[in-house]
């Protein structure tokens, strides 16, 4: 008969040894574990090159951005950087971090036909909360739809850490999350989003969160900002 110590401390160390791949896959930048990848997440960002990127005036990849251990980094003035793909009603996971006082975005459901990203898809903000110039508006803070809907809390990591944003998009209603905390929920063909639009700066842009599908967006604010584990998955 087996003793019932050893029999707990087999049965301890088998359950560890199960978790153990799925803790280290989930914790490894630009990949997906299994449960990810049969949810349908893909990768948008393999850490190594820009593969499936490229520029908004331009079919080919803005050299502005460069892949440094394992993040999409900006490192100069040059043009936003696009998703060769579009997408619809969609789930986006990444993580970002930001040098000091450095401001940036991620532009969603944007139109490749307009002068701006901004003229037809709306801004989740990046932003150092602390020391970025655009920091006393509430909503041109980090996590808010950029000048329509703050994002509450500041619940961003210091300057240097990596921050989870998740964007989610069905239809026209949207919400933002950063860090595990829902931000903001809003329906921007609703009513009430039409008349926060016609208040905004977006006005005159009549595209504006109009499209049924766009680009993703990261946006070229002329400061340092880090992604990586980009990730997204079409919702129903």
């Amino acid at each position: 008969m087996i003793p019932l110590k050893t029999t707990l401390r087999s049965l301890s160390l088998a359950a560890a040894l199960a978790v153990a791949p799925f803790v280290t896959s989930a914790a490894e930048p630009n990949t997906l574990t299994s449960a990810e990848a049969a949810a349908g997440w893909k990768l948008l960002f393999d850490g190594k090159t820009l593969d499936g990127w490229r520029g908004f005036a331009t079919d080919g990849t803005p050299t502005n951005w460069k892949v440094e251990n394992g993040a999409l980094v900006w490192v100069a003035r040059g043009g936003d950087l696009v998703t060769k793909e579009m997408f619809g009603d969609f789930e986006l996971s990444l993580e970002w971090k930001v040098a000091k006082g450095a401001n940036s975005g991620i532009i969603y459901r944007s139109g490749l036909g307009e002068k701006a990203p901004w003229h037809t898809g709306p801004e989740y903000q990046i932003l150092d909360n602390i020391d970025g110039a655009d920091n006393k508006i509430e909503s041109h803070r980090a996590g808010s739809l950029y000048d329509l809907i703050a994002a509450g809390p500041d619940v961003t990591k210091p300057v240097g850490e990596w921050n989870l944003a998740k964007v989610v998009v069905k239809g026209w209603r949207v919400e933002h999350w950063l860090n595990g905390k829902k931000l903001l929920e809003a329906d921007l063909a609703s009513p009430e989003g039409k008349a926060m639009i016609a208040g905004s700066k977006f006005k005159p842009q009549a595209k504006f969160a109009t499209l049924t599908e766009g680009h993703i967006v990261l946006q070229d604010h002329g400061d340092v900002v880090y992604y990586r584990s980009v990730k997204v998955r079409a919702v129903k």
